[in-house]
């Protein structure tokens, strides 16, 4: 009852206090507008932004003497005070011109919007893409240099990945492309294969998720929007580099005045991934049992992606912000070199993967009535995948024949690198559609809903199984709903912002398996059938306080519920993973409290800084199976639930930068991850109980450094040289926690530069991964690339 009442004393306070407006109109010397502008009212968050004639608004200003702070990209920054004391004033406001500076609109408006997300209370990163796009950096390597966040992955490029945010890990974290699961799309549209150039910033949710994504992502979310600026662009990138690795992509835009809109990207990458292994993971196993340490190359691992996407429709018109129908098409080709860990090579063993996606977006603000938004994305999707294994020779990592004791060519017991031969073929259906309707009543009180509906069917069959096994058409469904509903508020000259959302979860799923069954001499076929319908709830809260201007505390809080996957349920043959119809779902109670500060300038030195602590609750936490014994095969596992599950921590990061010249930044994260049940079903106290759960990195630190240098070579050229380090502390890979099974730790480093010409359209960057050739490892001891040089060409053309 006292949170209601404050809650009403908030809207009381809103409605009843008196407000005025400020307008005006910012400009240059012989009334040329200020385009982008920004006008910002120091000691509060009220801020706007001048369009295109210069003009600007900011609304609900309490009444009381204020200075307004005017900058802009092409002045010098000015200040203005007012006494704000009736409803509406007007103001005019004549700036100073410094030198002309290319800085593009886009840029202004990506600002704006991370600072608007950072500012809402929840525990997330915004990451701009606009200087790595420039580099040979993949996605996901991004992702890795930010704060809280681990990419996990098995091998060079095209391998599977795994993330890790503050201590949850797997399918706990969903990824999202425009806020439909990437998973719709198949596995050769993911973050391996699109490059940062084709996006416009990425979106990183630690532990509490906003309602607008609406799904069951317990742990975090990674949310990657897509570039769809309206403009007339094309920027296209071609890269080489080590291990035969090709990397290429476009995309271009085109709008003529009615609104019309095409946009088209592509993508390709290949690599042979034949990069050396060795130390203590990398070896070679006798006859009689003995293993050898080795140094050898990877020759089964290529891997291949291309795709494309068209999209067409209207963009800024009167009736749609955005209407596209978009449609992609995608392929990749991915050979497997092992299974969980590297004990076993495999020859022979490869993935084919295709997607064929239509899908449809609309979006509109003050939709029929004047503060209404409505937005709906829907996606359908057709995906095909066929696993190929029908190689009987066991190998060893010098890609030759294994040797039995009898002297002989070793054959595969069970006729296969992985199991009986198989050519199993994979089809899967999903239609997937997210709507919102956010209903904005006035500058403090917003309303949002929002829906996802989900529907995947798989079909299997094996071209090697008998035709009675083949003849009965193997089925697995699974539907899964989120409905979601928040109340946002602000109070106090947008000081305090709250986020109180409910969230509703129902899965259901069916699963047709044939079974062989034998009486009397004669076999048939009998249908096991498995099915369940789960509904869950949950509930959240997201709020910042501005102690001062630059200095905001943040809160959230959720009860959180994650569904098991439709490959932890069926299985997914193509990453040596096995069905398990029995998970049951996870919950997690999850708590971040963060401070900012910042960016505050002294001089020419910027600034900034932010910290948070983070505390979770699982239970019937879903991991992939492992041995306690590294050097057995660990080929396949199925997901389990693995009882209750307990992590603190803390994560930090510093930004600094000089002159607009030198920027630096480092990031660090820390937790534990710990088993917290005690008893087994006898009474007697479990052996793993508070320790560290197995196989999870659970120190990381990150740094970067880069320096800007001007008319290199040319006038009006720029130089710009990186450098970044990962460091990733000591962890076991299994419970036993002996020496055999202790990952080191690892310190690689990187370095990196772009050279852009005077003209801004042709870019070439040089970059050295891993340059001291660290010994650098991952999930269950699988090594990664070691050092690696790549060269990549850039060309941008923003108008035609």
């Amino acid at each position: 009852m006292k949170f209601l009442a404050v809650v009403f004393l908030f809207v009381h306070f809103s409605v009843w206090s008196q407000k005025g407006n400020i307008n005006g109109k910012v400009h240059f010397s012989h009334n040329e507008p200020a385009l982008g502008a920004t006008i910002l009212v120091l000691g509060t968050q009220n801020f706007a932004v001048a369009d295109h004639n210069g003009d600007f608004k900011i609304k609900a200003i309490a009444y009381g003497n204020y200075t307004l702070e005017i900058s802009s990209p092409e002045g010098k920054t000015k200040t203005h005070t007012i006494h704000v004391h009736q409803p509406s004033h007007h103001i005019n406001i004549a700036l100073e011109k410094n030198d002309p500076k290319a800085l593009k609109e886009v840029v202004i408006q990506k600002t704006t919007v991370k600072k608007e997300i950072m500012e809402k209370g929840f525990s997330v990163n915004v990451i701009d893409t606009q200087e790595a796009a420039k580099r040979n950096i993949q996605t996901n390597d991004l992702l890795g240099q930010s704060a809280g966040v681990r990419i996990r992955q098995n091998g060079g490029l095209g391998s599977s990945i795994n993330y890790n945010l503050n201590g949850m890990s797997g399918n706990a974290i969903r990824i999202f492309i425009d806020g439909i699961p990437i998973s719709t799309y198949g596995s050769s549209f993911s973050l391996n294969s699109i490059p940062p150039a084709l996006i416009e910033r990425i979106e990183v949710y630690k532990g509490v998720i906003p309602a607008h994504l609406a799904d069951d992502a317990l742990g975090g979310a990674i949310n990657v929007i897509l570039k769809k600026g309206a403009k007339n662009t094309l920027n296209a990138s071609i890269s080489y580099g080590s291990f035969n690795t090709t990397q290429s992509n476009f995309n271009t835009t085109y709008r003529d005045k009615s609104g019309f809109t095409l946009k088209g990207s592509g993508l390709y990458n290949y690599s042979d991934n034949d990069y050396e292994i060795w130390g203590k993971f990398a070896y070679n196993i006798a006859p009689n049992g003995v293993m050898t340490q080795i140094k050898a190359k990877r020759f089964n691992d290529a891997y291949r992606s291309y795709g494309g996407r068209f999209e067409a429709g209207f963009t800024d018109v009167k009736w749609a912000d955005t209407f596209l129908i978009g449609i992609n098409a995608s392929d990749d080709y991915n050979e497997i070199q092992h299974g969980q860990a590297m004990s076993k090579p495999y020859k022979g063993r490869f993935t084919e993967a295709d997607a064929q996606v239509i899908s449809i977006n609309y979006a509109k603000k003050d939709f029929i009535v004047k503060g209404l938004e409505f937005t709906v994305n829907s996606v359908f999707s057709q995906r095909g995948e066929v696993l190929n294994d029908t190689v009987k020779w066991n190998y060893n990592w010098f890609n030759e024949k294994a040797i039995g004791i009898d002297g002989q060519h070793f054959l595969s017991p069970t006729g296969a690198q992985q199991g009986a031969a198989t050519i199993l073929h994979i089809n899967n259906k999903i239609f997937s559609t997210r709507g919102g309707l956010n209903y904005t009543l006035n500058d403090n009180h917003k309303f949002v809903f929002s829906t996802m509906l989900y529907d995947f069917a798989r079909n299997d069959y094996d071209e090697l199984k008998s035709e009675m096994e083949r003849n009965f058409q193997q089925k697995r469904d699974l539907q899964k709903s989120v409905l979601s509903f928040a109340y946002e508020l602000q109070a106090f000259d947008s000081r305090l912002r709250t986020n109180l959302f409910g969230k509703r979860y129902n899965q259901k799923t069916e699963q047709r398996t044939p079974q062989i069954i034998t009486t009397g001499g004669q076999s048939a076929i009998v249908e096991k059938l498995d099915n369940n319908n789960t509904t869950f709830y949950g509930y959240g809260f997201a709020g910042s306080y501005f102690v001062l201007p630059k200095l905001m505390f943040s809160l959230s809080a959720e009860k959180a519920i994650r569904l098991p996957s439709e490959n932890e349920i069926f299985g997914n043959p193509g990453e040596n993973q096995t069905s398990n119809s029995s998970l049951k779902p996870e919950e997690s109670d999850n708590l971040n409290v963060g401070l900012r500060f910042g960016p505050y300038l002294i001089n020419q030195h910027k600034f900034s800084f932010g910290g948070s602590g983070f505390w979770r609750n699982s239970k019937d936490k879903i991991v992939r199976e492992f041995s306690n014994r590294l050097n057995e095969a660990l080929q396949t596992s199925p997901s389990v639930n693995l009882g209750t599950a307990q992590s603190l921590g803390y994560e930090a990061s510093l930004e600094y930068s000089y002159n607009k010249r030198l920027f630096i930044g480092i990031n660090m994260s820390k937790f534990n991850s710990l088993f917290k049940d005690k008893y087994d079903k006898n009474g007697q106290i479990l052996d793993y109980y508070n320790k560290q759960y197995p196989n999870e990195p659970y120190f990381i630190i990150n740094g970067n450094a880069q320096y800007n240098f001007k008319d290199v070579l040319q006038s009006n050229s720029e130089l710009n040289l990186y450098y970044n380090f990962t460091y990733v502390g000591e962890f076991f890979t299994t419970w036993q926690e002996t020496q055999i099974d202790k990952v080191p730790s690892q310190f690689p480093h990187d370095l990196g530069l772009s050279y852009t010409f005077p003209s801004k359209k042709y870019i070439v960057s040089f970059d050295a991964k891993n340059i001291t050739n660290e010994q650098v490892y991952d999930n269950f001891g699988v090594q990664k690339p070691g050092v690696a040089f790549y060269l990549k060409f850039n060309y941008i053309l923003n108008k035609f």
